[in-house]
């Protein structure tokens, strides 16, 4: 019988067959922006992003704006009181006008002139045809109740002898409170100076009615310099301020052209340099879309 051996040495190796790769089916056509489903699905999202944003921005994130405009404001007025130069009349809508401050609720804000709806978004505003408190007469100071920061959400916890304090260049000025009032309640008597505090009840976190409260003035009173003989009607009571409109509608055309600028490079460019792009683009016209918008609102609320 004959045997076979191998020849010694290594072995060459058997040729592996690979399967090449299968190719990959291309991506489909974004469609046109003329098509109508996309059209209204930007659009629902568009609305649905913008609604959300606004109460974010002025619930929530308005507290910080006005928190920081609060900081800046304070610092401009004690500079001002210790050079002298505070105003004792009438002043620019936004300039810091007093320092209010009410113990029993652990309020301390920067009062500023006006009570337009764009003034509020920075603290409480003197109504620019009362005096400025301490000066004699009926001195008014508006506040929110809900949104950016909600200055004045308590002031209607008030009692009667609870003190506000209120420092001006004229000095510090102490008033008690005779009560709160709402529409129908008989008006308070007349005094030589009087402080009243404006603002809107809150129910279930939505504004319902105008509240008032009333305090007397402990000591005598300053004369005053002039003020306005009336205002107009963005700084009354419920108030709004369309002078925000050119704004919000700048705001809005550059979050339009973003999301219609994003849906058009959508697969062209990678998914990284979109946001990076797009991002910082769609977060400023937020901001200046909710900062106008929420000038449409009451000032009180």
């Amino acid at each position: 019988m004959t045997v076979t051996t191998r020849p010694a040495g290594p072995v060459a190796p058997r040729a592996v067959r690979r399967r090449s790769p299968a190719p990959r089916r291309p991506r489909p056509p974004l469609p046109p922006l003329s098509d109508p489903r996309l059209v209204a699905t930007v659009a629902v999202v568009t609305v649905a992003v913008l609604a959300g944003w606004f109460v974010l921005q002025t619930v929530a994130l308005g507290g910080l704006t006005q928190s920081r405009s609060q900081n800046v404001l304070h610092s401009a007025l004690r500079e001002q009181l210790e050079a002298q130069t505070a105003p004792t009349g009438t002043v620019e809508p936004g300039d810091p006008v007093a320092l209010l401050t009410i113990p029993t609720l652990g309020l301390e804000q920067v009062v500023v002139e006006g009570t337009a709806s764009s003034d509020l978004q920075a603290g409480p505003g003197h109504r620019r045809d009362t005096p400025l408190p301490g000066q004699r007469g009926a001195s008014v100071l508006y506040g929110r109740s809900l949104t950016w920061g909600a200055p004045f959400r308590s002031v209607s916890t008030l009692l009667p002898g609870d003190g506000i304090q209120v420092t001006t260049a004229q000095g510090e000025f102490v008033y008690r409170v005779e009560g709160v009032r709402r529409a129908g309640d008989p008006l308070p008597g007349t005094t030589t100076a009087r402080l009243t505090l404006v603002t809107t009840d809150v129910d279930r976190f939505m504004p319902s009615g105008v509240v008032y409260v009333d305090a007397v003035l402990l000591g005598d009173p300053v004369v005053g310099t002039g003020r306005a003989l009336a205002v107009p009607e963005s700084e009354k009571a419920l108030g709004t301020d369309p002078g925000g409109l050119p704004l919000l509608a700048v705001g809005l055309g550059v979050l339009l052209a973003t999301v219609l600028g994003v849906v058009r490079l959508h697969g062209t460019l990678p998914a990284r340099v979109l946001w990076t792009l797009g991002l910082p683009v769609v977060l400023a016209g937020l901001w200046l879309t909710g900062t106008q918008a929420g000038q449409l609102l009451p000032n009180l609320f």
